[in-house]
């Protein structure tokens, strides 16, 4: 089997990239110790600095730490929306990450990477300044099937509270809110 297809097969749907306004998302489902480093090196490939993993933990997170990428679990039951805790903790590590590292991009996964990781990009496109349509429907262009029924409900409900405002004009410089 060529590296190129064990790739396709390790790791599938392939991982969608989301740009928006400066920042960089990465949507994936999760990886595997077993897979771990064509993990790796897709998320090396997209700059990414570090993985939101919304999932009860299945891998070692020695892997990714020791290449300098951080691992922070923000998990919460499938198939719904996040707590408000989770949605602060989420809107705290991009404004910390994007401070840090403009160019750095932020990975989230949970299990398929159709509900749980698509709705928090979607809370940070919607933060960025797109309507809930608009978020959703630019992450389905990439990821056909994400975002359930509930889940749509609650971004449809959703209102922005300006945590990811830039401020004097500046992409990157985030305004803690």
């Amino acid at each position: 089997m060529t590296t190129i297809s064990m790739r396709q097969k390790d790791i599938r749907p392939a991982p969608a990239r989301i740009d928006f306004k400066g920042m960089k998302f990465l949507i994936t489902d999760r990886p595997s110790d077993a897979n771990m480093q064509t993990y790796l090196m897709e998320l090396q490939k997209h700059n990414v600095s570090t993985v939101i993993r919304v999932c009860e933990a299945s891998y070692k997170k020695d892997v990714l730490e020791n290449a300098g990428i951080e691992v922070r679990d923000l998990a919460y039951e499938d198939g719904t929306f996040p707590p408000s805790n989770i949605v602060d903790e989420w809107f705290e590590v991009l404004r910390h990450k994007y401070n840090e590292n403009p160019e750095a991009c932020i990975a989230v996964h949970c299990v398929a990477g159709l509900g749980r990781a698509p709705v928090l990009v979607a809370l940070a496109l919607i933060e960025l300044g797109l309507k809930y349509e608009g978020a959703v429907e630019l992450i389905r262009e990439k990821r056909r099937g994400a975002i359930n029924a509930k889940q749509l409900s609650y971004l449809e409900r959703y209102r922005p509270k300006s945590r990811l405002k830039h401020r004097n004009g500046h992409k990157n410089s985030c305004c803690v809110q």
